[in-house]
């Protein structure tokens, strides 16, 4: 049962990683003036560019945190 459990809270926190990270991207991503690359009156493509580059920055930064966390994780088996 422990190990259902570990691979819950995995989930969990990948999931909960994930819309963090892309959620900061996309608040970050809105100081740019990307409005200046499209043409005038296409203000769906913007907003659709704007959440295409905070889900693939945000999953990227997600996926590297993750990483970190569960290298960190192993290191103990190093030395025993």
């Amino acid at each position: 049962m422990e190990v259902y459990q570990s691979l819950g809270l995995q989930a969990v926190l990948g999931l909960f990683s994930h819309i963090f990270f892309i959620g900061i991207t996309f608040y970050a991503i809105q100081s740019f003036r990307f409005d200046q690359l499209f043409k005038k009156g296409h203000t769906f493509q913007i907003q659709l560019v704007y959440i295409l580059f905070s889900i693939a920055i945000g999953s990227s930064v997600s996926n590297f945190v993750l990483e970190i966390t569960n290298w960190s994780r192993q290191l103990p088996y190093l030395f025993s």
